[in-house]
């Protein structure tokens, strides 16, 4: 599969126990090339390895801090393959694309099959997933978005500062299950500790 714009590709695979738990098409794409990053940040697909962790599809389905032990809207089942700059996660569900939107915890349809998705991909990017390709981060970092961006305070006036994968990870896990119970424009106030 030609996929434009990879800016960093991941070794070669060193976890083959979990090639046979994937479905045919990711398969086929890690079987090309193990985990890629797309736009210098902008979408990372987790490969095919045992370390570094950020970029282990087993770390992210099977390890201890998996996305399903993290979210209760993610079933055991979900392979999260993928994730976008702020964190968000794509999960492939009985074939289908699932977004996991980090900051609540929601999961919503995003395409039919995983070839669908990849070939989006080609098309503008920035539309399909909601990122900026003017931001550039370093491989197994995301960027932190504060006030997160499911506030109607965020938006443009968000600061935006690249952190460490996982810390982003379990921040967004951590803040969707605080705020789980909140209704629309219900009011949340943010203690900040060092």
């Amino acid at each position: 599969m030609n996929i434009p714009g990879i800016t960093w590709k991941g070794e070669s695979i060193d976890d083959v126990e979990v090639l046979r738990e994937l479905p045919s098409g990711l398969l086929r794409i890690l079987s090309d090339v193990n985990g890629f990053i797309l736009y210098e940040g902008c979408l990372h697909v987790r490969g095919a390895s045992l370390t570094p962790e950020w970029h282990s599809l087993r770390a992210a389905w099977r390890g201890p801090r998996a996305f399903h032990s993290l979210y209760d809207s993610v079933l055991p089942t979900d392979v999260p393959f993928a994730q976008d700059q702020i964190g968000d996660q794509f999960l492939i569900r009985d074939g289908t694309v699932l977004r996991l939107c980090a900051e609540t915890g929601e999961v919503e349809g995003l395409t039919n099959t995983l070839e669908d998705f990849f070939s989006r991909l080609s098309g503008d990017i920035e539309e399909f997933l909601n990122v900026g390709l003017s931001h550039t981060m370093q491989p197994g970092q995301l960027f932190l978005a504060f006030p997160p961006f499911c506030f109607r305070e965020s938006g443009a006036g968000a600061s935006l500062r690249t952190v460490a994968a996982e810390e982003v990870i379990l921040f967004h896990a951590d803040l969707a299950r605080q705020i789980r119970d909140v209704p629309d424009g219900g009011q949340v106030e943010f203690k900040v500790t060092h």
